[in-house]
C-alpha cells in the first residue's frame, strides 16, 4: 500500500510550486511597476514645483510678456534637465497671469508587462496641477 501510495505523490509538489512561482512573480512585478510610479510621480511632482517657482519669481517682470515667455522656458528647460530622458514623456501646459502661475504637467508612465492592470488602476497616466503665486518685491 505504501509503495503504490508513493508512485501518485511523485510530481505533486512540482505543480504547487510552479503555481506559487507564478503567483509570487506576478505580485512582485506588480509591485516594481508601483514603485517605478511613485518614485516617478515624485520626480515630476519635484520639477513642476520648481519650474513654476521660476516662472513666478519676484525677479520676473510679469507686466512684460517678453520676460515671462523667457522665464517659462528657463522653467521649463530645468524641470527637462533634471528629469534626464523622461523628459520626452511628459507635456507641460502653462497659464499665468498677473498673480498666479499655474502649470500642469502630464505623463505617461512605461509599464512592465502589466498594460492591462496598469490602465485599471491608473498606474499608467500621471497628471498634477500645481499652482504658485506670483512673488512680489515690496
Amino acid at each position: 500500500m505504501t509503495a503504490i501510495h508513493q508512485r501518485c505523490d511523485r510530481g505533486a509538489g512540482m505543480i504547487g510550486a510552479i503555481g506559487g512561482l507564478l503567483v509570487f512573480l506576478t505580485l512582485l512585478t506588480f509591485a516594481v511597476q508601483l514603485l517605478f510610479n511613485l518614485y516617478a510621480n515624485s520626480a515630476l511632482t519635484a520639477a513642476a514645483h520648481d519650474a513654476a517657482h521660476l516662472a513666478a519669481s519676484g525677479s520676473v517682470d510679469h507686466r512684460d510678456p517678453d520676460a515671462v515667455s523667457a522665464a517659462i522656458e528657463r522653467g521649463e528647460t530645468r524641470a527637462r534637465t533634471v528629469l534626464g530622458g523622461y523628459h520626452e514623456r511628459v507635456d507641460f501646459d502653462w497659464q499665468i497671469d498677473t498673480d498666479r502661475v499655474r502649470l500642469t504637467v502630464t505623463a505617461e508612465h512605461p509599464s512592465l508587462a502589466m498594460d492591462h492592470v496598469a490602465s485599471v488602476f491608473g498606474l499608467n497616466r500621471f497628471e498634477r496641477t500645481v499652482e504658485v503665486r506670483v512673488e512680489r518685491t515690496r
